[in-house]
């Protein structure tokens, strides 16, 4: 016991130390220097088909990190002030949008009263600035009057840049240099793990959509390099802030409200933006929301400060038992699109600690009773729709095997690589060539692609016109219908080629039956001709001198008469 009290002791300091070294971690915040590190080591630049194409010029914006180079239309060295001065004229619209902002005169937000909706960014101001001290960028005590063109385009703190050669576009990571917290929530997306493997490692998140761009291999494989970069300019985020911060504003007030989301989150795949919009929620938000609520005041507070009666994209997805933060991803569940993997899986904890998440979240202005009924009733509507698009998958999957596709082995070009051939696949929705996609194909893509997603996510979203009739359930069993026609057209008609051709083959059978009969006719009744010839010279009576003599004199007779 004596040599055990001691040993206890000493593990129990060691644990107290441990835990104050925890303690002074978090106290500190995020590395940011290890944040960045690994944000450049898992970036996966033009991914692993990079071999399969090359950016174009708009691309740089995209992805400054891998393709953006300085112009060498401005030459020499340039000053902070110089770098205002001259885009005051070059580029109005965006210094009047530096100008307006809050990063043009910092100053401001420390005179802010602390009544002031806005008087949150005094810490936030703090907290950069001890985030700067800490890297070494400022001197302890020192405090920033101002975040210029210089800051963003040559480096936090830089006095003068060469405009031809250290000009850069800002990425993430620049940006995560003063904004470390945000940087950190965003990057942590990355390590979301699904139970049953639905999703690689950190998808879908916003951290991880220029990765899940590069790696898609239709987009790889198009020639068409102007269009693809549609896809560019949505999944960039990965990349930089600006998508939600819209550049030179990057305005805290703008990315609250859902019409920042909307230049991505709508259209076929993803009408989120639409579905909100329209819903209860949405039309609370235009009818009494634009004119009335304060996006000034941080989420946290946005109903008891700012006025909100009813939720926003980013009051529901920035939140997670009541904390917010960039991580969009902590509740997610059924992700971008349904599957089977998902659907079979929802027991499990995973899922239902998330669910019940959800449910707290709603339970904000709903009753708990009535957020778990209608989460119940969207997970099993949801299912009911995957249920209509597998069924029809089972089918267009079958004529493809069985090779009874319109043209599939006449006219039927392989995609460009590295793309892979495949019934109703997604390279089929930005791809054509002869009769790939065929139609009951390309009606298949867009039935999983587009019907069952809308579907889906009008159900989650609120919107009883989006999944009911508009987008979802109604065009579901359009496409179904259209699907199943063409499986019985097709096949019918392999049927009735492969009916006719055993007719075809039966009639030919019957035509050399019938000629064979004819040819053993002739040729028995020439063997018989030819028999009766034989059998006349051979029986034939032999002539004697008695017949001989008689008609030598019965020939004279005649002689005489005449």
């Amino acid at each position: 016991m004596k040599h055990k009290l001691p040993s206890l002791l000493l593990t129990l300091l060691l644990t107290a130390i441990g835990f104050s070294q925890i303690g002074i971690a978090l106290a500190q915040g995020p590395d940011f220097e290890q944040i960045k590190k690994n944000y450049y080591d898992s970036h996966p630049g033009k991914g692993s088909h990079g071999k399969y194409w090359e950016p174009i010029p708009i691309q740089k914006y995209w992805n400054p990190k891998d393709f953006y180079t300085p112009p060498k239309t401005v030459q020499g060295e340039f000053d902070r002030d110089s770098c205002i001065g001259c885009h005051q004229s070059t580029t109005p619209g965006a210094y009047h949008a530096w100008k307006s902002s809050s990063h043009s005169d910092l100053n401001a937000i420390r005179n802010l009263p602390d009544s002031n909706v806005k008087a949150y960014k005094k810490q936030k101001l703090a907290d950069v600035e001890a985030n700067l001290v800490k890297q070494g960028v400022l001197e302890s005590g020192q405090q920033l009057t101002q975040v210029g063109c210089i800051d963003c385009h040559g480096g936090v703190g830089k006095d003068k840049i060469n405009h031809s050669e250290n000009l850069v576009m800002p990425d993430r990571a620049a940006c995560g240099t003063c904004h470390v917290g945000e940087f950190a929530e965003a990057e942590s997306e990355k390590e979301q793990e699904w139970p049953q493997k639905q999703w690689g490692k950190g998808h879908p998140s916003h951290a991880v959509d220029w990765d899940a761009n590069v790696e898609n291999t239709i987009w790889a494989a198009m020639s068409q390099r102007e269009v693809a970069q549609g896809c560019d300019m949505c999944h960039y985020q990965q990349n930089k802030c600006d998508g939600c911060h819209t550049r030179h504003t990057f305005s805290a007030a703008e990315a609250r409200q859902p019409e920042a989301c909307a230049t991505c989150h709508n259209g076929a795949d993803h009408n989120e933006f639409e579905n909100f919009m329209t819903s209860k929620h949405g039309t609370q938000y235009q009818t009494l929301g634009k004119a009335n609520w304060n996006f000034e005041v941080p989420l946290k507070d946005a109903i008891t400060k700012g006025g909100y009666t009813a939720p926003t994209c980013q009051l529901c997805h920035f939140e997670y038992k009541g904390e917010f933060s960039h991580n969009l991803v902590r509740k997610v569940r059924w992700a971008f699109n349904p599957t089977p993997a998902i659907a079979d899986n929802l027991s499990h904890p995973w899922f239902e600690e998330r669910k019940q998440a959800w449910v707290e979240s709603c339970s904000t202005c709903h009753s708990a009773s009535f957020a778990k009924a209608y989460l119940d009733a969207a997970d099993k509507g949801t299912i009911q729709g995957l249920e209509v698009e597998q069924e029809a998958k089972k089918v267009v999957e079958k004529l493809y095997k069985d090779g009874l596709l319109t043209g599939q082995k006449t006219n039927r070009p392989a995609p460009p690589a590295p793309e892979k051939d495949a019934a109703g696949g997604f390279f089929q929705l930005f791809w054509a060539k002869g009769n790939n996609p065929s139609h009951v194909e390309r009606v298949y893509a867009n039935m999983w692609e587009h019907d069952v997603i809308k579907h889906y996510k009008g159900i989650f979203h609120a919107n009883p016109g989006g999944f009911t009739y508009t987008e979802g359930w109604s065009e579901l069993l359009s496409d179904y219908a259209e699907i199943m026609d063409e499986d019985t057209r097709l096949r019918e008609a392999a049927a009735a080629k492969t009916t006719a051709s055993e007719k075809g083959t039966a009639a030919a059978a019957s035509s050399n039956g019938s000629n064979s009969s004819n040819n053993v006719l002739m040729s028995a009744i020439l063997l018989i001709v030819l028999g009766l010839g034989v059998a006349y010279i051979v029986l034939k009576p032999t002539r004697t001198e008695e017949d001989e003599a008689v008609e030598e004199k019965t020939s004279e007779t005649d002689k005489d008469s005449v």
